[in-house]
């Protein structure tokens, strides 16, 4: 207690996650050969090359890291999204580590 206030520690953080469940039926991924993990890593797949989201969130998805979801990509011939503001973020970390 100091100046007749009390001091409180910061409390601590949370972080809020929201879970959506996704029903399919057994029939379908019957039908269509795969099992509940393989469609996610197909969801994950498709949402990254449809740019809806980044090799980041996409491999998340697909519970992989970020190694094998770029070899995953590459056994598909599927291009790393790189555009003109990734090449100036490399370009300003290799100045950075006194490269360029």
């Amino acid at each position: 207690m100091s100046n007749g206030r009390v001091d409180t520690p910061p409390s601590p953080k949370y972080h809020l996650i929201m879970i959506t469940t996704l029903t399919i039926p057994q029939d379908i991924l019957e039908s269509a050969r795969i099992t509940p993990s393989e469609l996610k890593t197909e969801m994950a797949v498709y949402l990254y090359v449809s740019g809806r989201l980044s090799i980041g969130k996409a491999r998340e998805l697909a519970g992989m890291s970020l190694w094998q979801f770029r070899q995953l990509l590459a056994s598909r011939q599927i291009p790393p999204h790189f555009d003109e503001s990734d090449l100036n973020a490399d370009i300003d970390t290799l100045k950075g580590l006194g490269r360029l």
